[in-house]
């Protein structure tokens, strides 16, 4: 079972016809206070002062594409991300690839397409930010990625990083592992590569708590098959020390980011299959051509999203434990037809059937907080927009952490909260959301301590200090 994200290609001709104005505000310098950084205990996550909070946001992605840059940077940024503060989101999660983030590290910024700054004909008005005026060209690629991370600052927005794929690639995600893939500009992305760009990054903004999060790897995936010889092109979940097992690499990359900064949240997601083994199978046993799931050895799930493995094999670096939050991805429908929904599902069937066993049961059972990392879809007025409330209920009366797929337009198997204007949203998804967003009375609540949450929101202290 698979999810692929179809990315649209960019609409040149109309960028070439479409003017923005930027609304310019002074960015703010490294965060001072450090005074934002989270950490677990049980199935909550709690800021410094030991208030709980509840992460909800969405997804924006280009970082991790070809185009090294947030799609729909041909429009001003910073008022995108105006008004998605305004409007509630206060987590971003960013998608971003091993091979730019290499190029970072390196000293040697992999350059932007598709961007309009300021004085670059014929636009002129757009992320002026973005611009050069020394070299009149637009800035690179990483100097980029600091002034959206200026710009959420003073917008009280916080950010999670995930590593996406190995390469910059729009469809990067369809590779199934953190390592072994050739790039263009980085060589072969290795384990230790992976790693050591987590880490460079995560050493980079040490010192400012607008970055809270990483996502070590998305959707490590993968099936056994049904020959004998175990694919080592598999992510699995044991207790070995193999290279494609995602247990093993995610703990260590977690343990190497938290030495580099030992305040950060640090998400791990699970694999695609997972053994029967309470029946006795492991990755060594092959499926069965024509079982059925009853009969096969295998639990399947969405890729990423089976975190069977943590109750058998669960991440342990001892006290950092405080900082390892499970993120499994969930989608309906019309991104692939799954068993779950072949019946007039509802909330109890697809926990009885999917969710409970596959993630649900981390959160319910009080071993460590969620974050469902992907959930989206197109308001269809049927499965797909039943699944997506049916899950935004469980999510907000379980209290659960998540972000949104996904701010783009151009995500070709869900849509998007916003047109391919970059301006006019879709309300009503938008309705649909907006539950599930961290709010008190007519007022959405920030995880910044100082600094709202857009013009219509508040700060984590003004929020527990009127409570």
């Amino acid at each position: 079972m698979r999810k692929i994200k179809k990315i649209a290609s960019f609409l040149s001709a109309l960028m070439l016809t479409t003017c923005c104005i930027s609304n310019t505000q002074t960015i703010y310098a490294a965060d001072t206070n450090q005074d934002d950084w989270l950490h677990c205990e049980g199935n909550k996550i709690y800021d410094s002062n030991n208030n709980e909070v509840w992460l909800t946001g969405a997804n924006w992605f280009g970082f991790n594409c070809g185009e090294n840059v947030l799609h729909g940077a041909w429009y001003d940024i910073e008022s995108i991300l105006t008004e998605i503060a305004n409007r509630g989101i206060g987590l971003l999660r960013i998608p971003i690839s091993s091979e730019l983030m290499y190029s970072w590290m390196a000293g040697t910024p992999n350059a932007v397409s598709s961007v309009t700054a300021a004085n670059d004909p014929p636009y002129y008005v757009c992320n002026p930010d973005f611009y050069d005026a020394a070299t009149k060209k637009t800035k690179s690629s990483m100097d980029i990625f600091d002034i959206i991370m200026g710009y959420c600052k003073e917008l009280g927005i916080k950010v999670m990083i995930d590593v996406h794929s190995p390469d910059s690639n729009n469809s990067g995600h369809v590779y199934p592992l953190w390592y072994g893939l050739s790039t263009s500009t980085a060589g072969e992305i290795t384990t230790d590569k992976w790693m050591d760009t987590i880490v460079w990054l995560a050493d980079k903004y040490k010192n400012d708590d607008t970055i809270l999060a990483f996502d070590l790897e998305n959707e490590p995936h993968g099936k056994r098959g049904y020959s004998e010889t175990v694919p080592t092109d598999m992510a699995k979940w044991d207790n070995s020390t193999d290279e494609n097992n995602w247990k093993y690499a995610s703990q260590m990359c977690a343990a190497k980011v938290l030495e580099a900064n030992p305040n950060l949240l640090i998400m791990i997601e699970g694999v695609e299959q997972y053994p029967k083994t309470e029946l006795g199978y492991t990755y060594e046993t092959p499926d069965i051509w024509g079982a059925s799931a009853k009969q096969s050895p295998w639990y399947g799930a969405w890729w990423g999203a089976n975190l069977r493995g943590v109750k058998d094999y669960p991440i342990d670096l001892g006290q950092l434990n405080s900082q390892i939050v499970y993120s499994p991805h969930d989608y309906g429908p019309t991104v692939s037809s799954q068993e779950w929904f072949n019946k007039d599902f509802t909330s109890q069937t697809l926990l009885d059937d999917y969710w409970y066993d596959t993630w649900a049961y981390i959160n319910d059972q009080n071993i460590a907080p969620l974050l469902i990392g992907e959930w989206g879809g197109f308001m269809d007025g049927g499965d797909t927009q039943k699944w997506m409330t049916l899950l935004r209920d469980y999510i907000v009366d379980n209290h659960i952490n998540h972000t949104f797929w996904c701010l783009n337009p151009n995500s070709g198997d869900t849509g998007g909260l916003l047109g391919y204007d970059w301006s006019t949203w879709d309300e009503a998804k938008y309705e649909l959301l907006k539950p599930a967003l961290w709010q008190s009375g007519e007022k959405f609540i920030g995880l910044d301590h100082q600094i709202p949450l857009g013009s219509n929101g508040m700060s984590l202290n003004e929020y527990y200090n009127n409570k």
